[in-house]
């Protein structure tokens, strides 16, 4: 069973690590330390593996430490997935069996950043001045030496409960190319274990696109961390966080990975940058521009387009006036959307929004390459930022959000209905078919009938669990997922 690294350890760190440019950790395809990289080290580079997975397990396990009870004679106590565990014994066979996976990449991680320091030239070192994330991994490679200081707050200070008012979800994401998205990855995980944050945080070469949520404090420190972090420090500021009532009970647990784009558009980053996104406006410029276009007497005969970037079920639920509302189902779908309406755009301005911004950057980006447009603009800090600023200005209804909030509100507009009686309605529920778990809306009157599906297929599909049909044949029967094609919805006459 994996122990804590000793002090002793810590001290034979340079005699335990030597050179080992023939071990190649950029293969993706390894997901089994003990079968697909241990198996293939010999002698003295299994001693290398076996040291950086000790000290990623360590580290690991640090992260889940909370202290004991004071009644209690044990000083520390390890909390995670939910369980708490009063002796290193459990603690080490639960990451052990349940959290594999990261401790395989990180100890990848700890092995590659040894690497760089070990290895790394005078001229190299010369170089990597002008390189952020190789000076910061030269100078300090240790996950543990970016994590912050907690030692002088109480425990309960940093876990939030269910109580909104004492507890935080913050948005950001930035583009910014990054060399060693791994070991950003590492480090994230360690931190957001560290300061008992959940949420998503997906990684790439592209950048970052992060959604976490946790207690009032320990969302201001891991602000804190990302702007004196000097991957982003260049590259981020305190406007780039939207912040709203929350905490780590909006999210079942945390999850960070390295994807090949931070936000899943289906188009390699190579292909369309982020680089070539549209012009960006701030709430206010954004603000008059709509104010413009709605103004004029025939929005249709207009050169102005007002785009909304976002998946059908969240313009549902909240739009600004006189938008353009793909029926799309998910991001990756806009490009084909846009490929299918391009005489729509053909010599327009174009002002596309999403929730945060993100899914503008490479979306405005895609749609500029079509060299259709005569110009494409974005809301800088997405509907967030907007709402923030003009919480009764031209965005009517809720704002929808990837969590278990589903929606958050900054106006009484409601502007979607009920989807049997057609009563006013905005508070989505799942479908109550298990094997559907659509998102659907359905009124506490239509609730209290039975109404608790998304469509009459999976109402009368639900109440036969025993003998019904495999999940994918619910999908291909749902009417709601059958209905999901790349059309358009214009809902601009609509008065909202």
């Amino acid at each position: 069973m994996p122990s804590s690294t000793s002090s002793d350890q810590g001290d034979d760190e340079e005699a335990c690590i030597l050179r080992f440019s023939d071990l190649d950790l950029k293969d993706t395809n390894l997901t089994n330390p003990s079968i697909d990289l241990k198996a293939e080290l010999d002698g003295i580079t299994k001693k290398k593996y076996s040291f950086a997975k000790k000290k990623a397990f360590a580290l690991f396990v640090k992260t889940k430490q909370v202290l004991a009870p004071p009644f209690e004679c044990k000083e520390k106590w390890w909390k995670c997935c939910q369980q708490l565990f009063t002796d290193s014994i459990g603690i080490h066979r639960h990451v052990a069996t349940q959290h594999a996976d990261e401790i395989y990449h990180q100890s990848a991680s700890i092995l590659k950043q040894m690497a760089v320091t070990l290895s790394t030239s005078e001229s190299l070192r010369s170089a990597d001045r002008k390189n952020p994330l190789k000076e910061y991994l030269t100078h300090s490679h240790e996950v543990s030496a970016w994590l912050p200081d907690i030692s002088c707050f109480s425990p309960d200070l940093l876990i939030s409960d269910h109580n909104c008012e004492e507890g935080e979800v913050l948005l950001y994401y930035c583009y910014h190319d990054l060399e060693d998205p791994h070991w950003v990855c590492a480090w994230q995980t360690a931190l957001c274990q560290h300061l008992h944050l959940t949420g998503k945080v997906r990684i790439a070469t592209e950048g970052i696109n992060g959604t976490v949520g946790g207690s009032k404090l320990a969302t201001r420190l891991y602000v804190e961390v990302m702007l004196s972090c000097p991957l982003f420090k260049d590259y981020l500021c305190k406007d780039d966080f939207k912040t709203s009532k929350g905490g780590a009970h909006c999210f079942p647990e945390m999850r960070v990975g390295v994807f090949e784009e931070i936000v899943p558009m289906g188009i390699s980053p190579s292909k369309i940058s982020y680089k070539k996104s549209g012009i960006h406006l701030s709430p206010g410029e954004f603000h008059k521009e709509v104010e413009k276009l709605l103004s004029q007497a025939s929005q249709e005969q207009s050169n102005t387009i007002l785009l909304d970037c976002r998946n059908f079920y969240e313009s549902k639920i909240g739009r600004f006036q006189g938008c353009i509302a793909p029926n799309i189902r998910k991001f990756s779908y806009f490009p084909s959307y846009v490929d299918k309406n391009l005489e729509l755009f053909r010599e327009k301005r174009v002002l596309m929004y999403c929730t945060g911004g993100i899914r503008c950057e490479r979306g405005s980006a895609y749609l500029k390459a079509k060299g259709v447009c005569k110009e494409v603009f974005q809301l800088k800090g997405g509907i967030h930022k907007y709402l923030e600023e003009f919480p009764n200005g031209f965005y009517k209804g809720k704002l929808f959000v990837f969590d278990e909030r589903y929606a958050l509100s900054y106006n009484s507009d409601v502007v979607s209905a009920c989807s049997y009686c057609g009563a006013q309605w905005d508070q989505y529920k799942l479908c109550s078919t298990t094997q559907c778990r659509q998102l659907v809306l359905t009124c506490p009157a239509c609730r209290g009938q039975g109404y608790t599906a998304c469509c009459v297929t999976c109402q009368d599909k639900g109440s036969k669990q025993a003998s019904g049909p495999t999940q994918d044949s619910f999908k291909e029967e749902c009417v709601h997922m059958a209905k999901r094609t790349s059309a358009f919805m214009n809902v601009g006459a609509e008065t909202v």
